[in-house]
């Protein structure tokens, strides 16, 4: 899965579509509604030796620890994103954030 793909998923959400618009670090998350950019990237959160590529693999710990995942991608973001919509239902000074 893709950090593209975990965002579209989270604004799916709550019925938000993005459009992408931009190549590299000037891409652009807009909302295909109100046209306003929702997501981009910050290159204070680079890391100096940034990979192009990094994909988790949990056979290592199903292999040495009998740990298998009970929740997909979908139920991640869906848990997630219950979790976040919560917090700011009850902390109303983030709305303006």
């Amino acid at each position: 899965h893709t950090v593209r793909s975990f965002v579209e998923k989270a604004f799916a959400e709550v019925g938000t579509t993005l459009e992408w618009k931009g190549v590299g670090v000037e891409e652009k998350g807009v909302c295909t509604k109100t046209g306003k950019v929702l997501v981009e990237i910050d290159p204070r959160y680079f890391r100096p030796t940034e990979v192009d590529l990094l994909i988790g693999d949990p056979a290592k710990a199903h292999a040495k620890l009998g740990w298998k995942h009970e929740t997909g991608i979908d139920g991640l973001v869906k848990d997630m994103m219950a979790a976040d919509l919560l917090i700011m239902a009850n902390a109303p000074v983030l709305h303006n954030a």
